[in-house]
Parts: C-alpha cells; sequence; structure tokens
C-alpha cells in the first residue's frame, strides 16, 4: 500500500481505495512444489480488502478497486469519506490498514483442499480541511 508524497486528502472528499493487480497482489497465484513421485499445485486468489480507515470505520471491497490517475474514470468502485480531519492523531495522520483475504486450494497426491489466507498492509494519510469565506464588496 502506498500513499503519494506529502499529498492531503480532503474532509468530505472521496478518498480512492486500490490495489495494484497482479499475480501476487490479488491473483490468481498458483505454484507447484515436486519430489520424486509427489507434487502439488496450490492457487490462491483474493476475495476482498477490509481497509481500516483509522477513524473508527471500515470499507470493504470485494474487487481491487480502481487506481487514480489524471484523466482515468472519475468515479473510484472503492472509496472512503472523511468525516473529521487527520489533526490531533498520531503525526496528524489517520493509520490505515488493509487486510486482504485470500482464498486457496490446493491438489496433489491424490488429496485436495482449501484454506483462508490474510495479509495486512499499513500506511498513514493525511486528512485536512477547507474553510470558504464568502465576502461581500
Amino acid at each position: 500500500m502506498t500513499i503519494e508524497g506529502d499529498e492531503h486528502g480532503l474532509v468530505g472528499l472521496p478518498v480512492w481505495l486500490w490495489t495494484e493487480v497482479g499475480p501476487t497482489t490479488w491473483g490468481p497465484n498458483s505454484a507447484t512444489a515436486a519430489v520424486p513421485g509427489l507434487s502439488v499445485t496450490a492457487t490462491a486468489q483474493a476475495r476482498q480488502v477490509v481497509w481500516e480507515m483509522g477513524d473508527g470505520r471500515s470499507e470493504t471491497c470485494k474487487n481491487p478497486g480502481t487506481p487514480y490517475y489524471t484523466g482515468g474514470v472519475t468515479s473510484p468502485t472503492c472509496q472512503h469519506i472523511y468525516e473529521q480531519s487527520s489533526a490531533g492523531q498520531a503525526n496528524e495522520a489517520f493509520p490505515v490498514t488493509a487486510t486482504t483475504t485470500w482464498d486457496v486450494t490446493w491438489t496433489g497426491g491424490g488429496a485436495s483442499g482449501a484454506l483462508t489466507v490474510t495479509r495486512q498492509s499499513t500506511a498513514s494519510v493525511r486528512i485536512g480541511e477547507m474553510q470558504v469565506l464568502i465576502t461581500q464588496e
């Protein structure tokens, strides 16, 4: 998980949430291990990411999300909207933890099975507040 530079998000605006899409970040990812007379193949596929946003709320995304870039799509498939700034938090930022749940299936040696694995990444995000002052001339 990466937060770009020293940029700040703003209260009330969506923070785009996504993970890169590839075999080791979303799947599927398959591997085979073998010894003479036996081989086992396992395949892992991400099922969801739960984003703990540091403000007491979380977002559960069943897809990898939509990357943000200038000129790209105008709305994220996974987002969070902060209702307050991160002022007063440790390092003036909200700690963010992304927990990805992976479904793993395996076959080999005349048997098969399935298990669930989770992996976490952490980062922090600064959220500012913008004030507008309207004056009459």
